[in-house]
């Protein structure tokens, strides 16, 4: 799509007249007294959590927004891989490919020998490996990425929209915040729009969720500070539709100068728009770049003498700020302190910057922080539906802030590689073999959650080798057996908080007594069956836990008619046949899955997918004691026979 050709314009830009491209959003009138969850902040991390929750009628869940309305013009821009996939389980991938400008290859450049003065073309490489994800890294107005979400909410079961214009005064926790489930956190909150300036609010939640960005109020409420340090580098960045003879101006573009510093370029939607950022003068220790004033004038003159012997002329700059680089994490990201874990149970979590801050030069910050409430939101359906106790929420800080603390390291690492000290920075061959080196942090899939109560030890690794535990579930083309349908078989994960099993059948007839076979009987009909004992019985039978097969042989080789009961699943009010369970290898276009994710033709295995989409576990087919013991771990039996369990396990 080609658009802002005569001006930068927010909003949808398949709407003709500007005016109607970003409608009205907000609801109406006081917030409820009482919600299940709120959630603090409209940014990408909040409207992550709202969306998720916002499937889920039965859950009440307000979010508010300290600024008057929705986002027009956004700072973050990146969308890594991995959360195109994420986008795709909330159902708006397809927008998001269509509008974004795609990253496909990232050029370097650095001072001409013979003219340092001069810049030349040093290398170029493809910006993602082939093969690490089925979707492109692309780049997109934050606004956009935000109006796709408030439109999943408004369509949703839950209807939710933000309340706009709320600064959160204060926070009273609970008042006995160990165990008892009717405990509710206490907020205050100022309203901000002229008609009910000086009002205010107060609402109580079960859950308080903080997404209100680096200088949070709730994680100020909940004693927790984000440490760390600046590397004393300060950076412009500017949105700008501008005229250049420059080559790569289409292309993300690393530029190393002699004497002017290091520039980034990143391409945006549209065609026409481009993000530069540009490297400043080193500060002095304690000093704070806003002490220079500098302008929107000296960043493009700035740009204009590292691009030499190219010229730039700036038509419009759509949006410019000036920062500095820090990396800073705060300790644990809810309100119980490590000592008390065995005895409080969290009740206010924070998440995005409001618990870690890093430079934008990896474009993870918004990446990362839609990770963050992907991560939370499930487990606090579960809770809050009863179908896990609340000491699983333990797990949300425990799984993010590991990786929080792995990103600010490369994040460390990456910030001074591209920072110059003018004429006595790095390599540029070197800063190009860093940039291949870690191409999975910036695509985002080099998240690896360790073993924990949600994620197996991967003693069985070897049967699904591209299947890495902890990862997320690397998808792969399958055909889909009712209909001959070619599709990624990682698709059929929707952001709806169920656990998925994928059973690969192994070498043999899956008609006769194969592992396969016996492996769905023991999930419809044994009393140990999971799927048995966490659905209750007014569900659907995959309402929790969603069984898909996958065979070797080809779609045409197969009878659907022959399969077990439990791939064909009676549904819904009539009992209607689901036919969405079986799939085949995509044997006729050379993308076979079980080649390609290194499964063990012979042996086969399951497949155990968390509802964030990271592998739990790979297990044998016949590894029924192993695949029950998990599910042990953090649900709560349903239905009469399991009525009792639950009530001592909630209050455990």
């Amino acid at each position: 799509m080609q658009f802002h050709l005569n001006g930068f314009q927010p909003g949808d830009p398949e709407i003709f007249d500007p005016s109607e491209r970003y409608p009205a959003s907000g609801a109406e009138g006081s917030v409820p007294k009482e919600v299940d969850v709120l959630i603090v902040g409209c940014g990408p991390a909040g409207l992550t959590l709202a969306a998720q929750l916002s499937a889920f009628p039965d859950i009440n869940t307000c979010i508010v927004e300290q600024k008057p309305g929705r986002m027009l013009r956004g700072q973050a821009d990146g969308v890594a891989c991995r959360t195109v996939e994420m986008f795709n389980a909330f159902g708006f991938s397809e927008r998001v490919l269509k509008e974004a400008c795609w990253i496909n290859e990232t050029t370097f450049w650095r001072p001409n020998e013979g003219q340092p003065a001069n810049i030349v073309r040093s290398g170029r490489v493809q910006d993602v490996e082939d093969g690490l994800s089925e979707f492109p890294h692309v780049v997109l107005n934050q606004a956009r990425v935000h109006d796709f979400y408030l439109d999943v909410m408004r369509k949703s079961a839950a209807k939710i929209e933000p309340y706009y214009a709320r600064r959160v005064d204060t926070i009273l926790p609970a008042a006995t915040p160990i165990s008892d489930m009717s405990q509710r956190v206490t907020v205050t909150l100022a309203r901000l729009d002229p008609p009910h300036q000086g009002q205010t609010e107060t609402i109580k939640a079960r859950y308080v969720v903080g997404c209100d960005g680096a200088r949070s109020t709730v994680r100020t409420a909940i004693g927790r500070e984000l440490s760390g340090d600046s590397a004393n580098h300060a950076w412009g960045v500017m949105d700008v539709l501008a005229v250049t003879d420059f080559p790569d101006i289409r292309c993300k573009c690393l530029i190393q100068s002699a004497h002017e510093g290091s520039m980034l370029i990143i391409p945006r939607e549209g065609g026409y728009l481009v993000r530069l950022y540009i490297e400043l003068a080193k500060l002095d220790v304690g000093e704070r770049v806003a002490s220079r004033n500098i302008t929107a004038d000296e960043l493009i003159a700035k740009a204009q003498r590292i691009f030499n012997p190219y010229k730039l002329e700036a038509k419009e700059v759509a949006w410019w700020s000036v920062y500095e680089i820090g990396q800073r994490l705060t300790d644990k990201f809810d309100d119980v302190h490590e000592d008390a874990i065995a005895t409080r149970l969290p009740s206010v979590f924070i998440a995005g910057d409001a618990c870690h801050t890093h430079s934008p030069k990896a474009g993870q910050g918004m990446n990362v922080s839609m990770q963050d409430a992907f991560n939370l939101g499930w487990k606090l359906v579960s809770v809050l539906q009863k179908r896990s106790p609340p000491s699983l929420l333990h797990t949300y800080s425990a799984e993010r802030r590991a990786i929080a603390k792995e990103l600010i390291d490369f994040d460390r690492e990456w910030a001074a590689m591209l920072a110059s000290t003018h004429g006595d920075g790095p390599d540029p061959a070197e800063t190009q073999s860093y940039f291949v080196r870690h191409g999975r942090y910036t695509a985002g899939t080099a998240t690896h959650y360790r073993p924990s109560l949600l994620t197996g030890e991967g003693t069985h690794q070897h049967l699904a080798q591209g299947f890495v535990v902890g990862q997320r579930f690397h998808s792969a083309p399958v055909i889909r057996l009712a209909d001959a349908k070619p599709m990624h078989l990682g698709h059929v994960a929707k952001a709806d908080g169920r656990f998925r099993i994928f059973a690969f059948a192994g070498a043999g007839d899956p008609t006769s007594d194969s592992a396969i076979r016996r492996l769905c009987e023991f999930l419809a009909e044994s009393p140990h069956s999971p799927v048995r004992k966490y659905t209750r019985p007014d569900e659907d039978i995959d309402a929790v836990i969603d069984i898909r097969a996958v065979f070797q042989q080809a779609h045409r080789d197969l009878a659907i008619e022959a399969m077990p009961a439990l791939l064909l699943p009676r549904k819904g009010r009539y009992g209607l046949l689901d036919y969405e369970k079986i799939f085949c290898a995509d044997i006729k276009s050379g993308s076979d899955i079980f080649a390609m994710r290194s499964i063990d033709r012979k042996a086969g295995c399951m497949v155990v997918v968390r509802p964030d989409q990271y592998v739990a576990q790979v297990l044998p087919l016949d590894a029924y004691t192993q695949l029950t013991c998990y599910f042990d771990g953090f649900l709560l039996p349903q239905g009469d026979r399991g009525a009792r369990a639950r009530a001592e396990n909630t209050a455990a």
